[in-house]
């Protein structure tokens, strides 16, 4: 059982509550317009055309293969800027195991693990598998989805999260194709399953005015998981479209908005009993 990871970042405290180990699996299923981290979407083809980008000579093509030395790597991106297939060859298949023999060095300074991507959730066995480690040991776990795994057909997962960091994108399902090349009715009903279950840690949405309509968004949403909270009380976190990281072909084309709207998106979520809102 592995899963090919793209990074694992020892500590992080945006990833969740507390100090965390955040683990990032390479993969995606959905092709999101303002995707800040595009090379996290797709696997390497080994094409080659990363090698001679690199100003260090960490990567090689060998056997047809292209091979990364981690020693020699200055992690100046240069490769990943090349790759024509959002992409990187600094990606590594692992186990369970071995993800966790990295993780359990943190011990002694970590609340828990956040494994996200990428679309985390395109292993569920190996998710399973490293979460029943680290609650062994004591850490929580959390995953950071896009919602299109249905966590009602996975109950050994779901028995080992302690919650999920779900992203609406769009509440309109037309909207959300737009977006994301995706529908969202998996993604809508897992949010309603894992709120029911106390499982729905946070609520993430990205707003970049035009690309949907954030208020109706945001609104039905709210509506949608308000009557939840006193089973467990759910963070949202709307996040301003911001252009670092995102594809040239879209990243002059959308829009960032301003506080005010961000702080007026806020309250309305706080007129619907949201308590831990939260604007970046």
């Amino acid at each position: 059982m592995v899963a090919t990871v793209n990074k694992i970042i020892p500590f992080s405290t945006v990833d969740g509550p507390g100090n965390r180990t955040a683990i990032f699996l390479q993969g995606c299923n959905m092709n999101c317009l303002y995707c800040h981290n595009p090379e996290t979407r797709c696997k390497c083809m080994h094409c080659g055309a990363c090698v001679n980008s690199c100003p260090t000579g960490a990567l090689s093509f060998e056997d047809e293969k292209v091979r990364y030395n981690c020693a020699k790597c200055v992690h100046c991106d240069s490769c990943i800027k090349a790759c024509p297939h959002d992409s990187s060859p600094k990606t590594v298949d692992m186990t369970p195991e071995q993800v966790w023999r990295k993780v359990e060095k943190q011990i002694p300074f970590i609340r828990g693990i956040t494994v996200s991507g990428g679309e985390c959730t395109l292993y569920p066995e190996f998710l399973t598998e490293l979460f029943i480690l680290a609650q062994a040991h004591g850490l929580s776990t959390l995953i950071d989805s896009n919602g299109t795994l249905d966590f009602e057909h996975y109950p050994d997962l779901l028995a080992v999260t302690d919650g999920v960091m779900l992203d609406i994108k769009a509440f309109d399902c037309e909207e959300h194709k737009r977006v994301t090349g995706w529908s969202n009715q998996v993604v809508l009903k897992n949010a309603r399953f894992l709120a029911s279950k106390g499982k729905l840690f946070e609520v993430r949405t990205v707003v970049s005015p035009g690309l949907f309509d954030a208020e109706q968004t945001i609104t039905q949403i709210g509506d949608m998981l308000s009557s939840y909270l006193p089973i467990r009380p759910i963070r949202y976190k709307l996040i301003s479209y911001r252009p670092m990281g995102v594809r040239p072909q879209y990243k002059e084309t959308l829009q960032i908005p301003t506080r005010n709207q961000m702080e007026y998106y806020a309250g309305l979520l706080a007129a619907k009993g949201f308590k831990d809102i939260i604007i970046i």
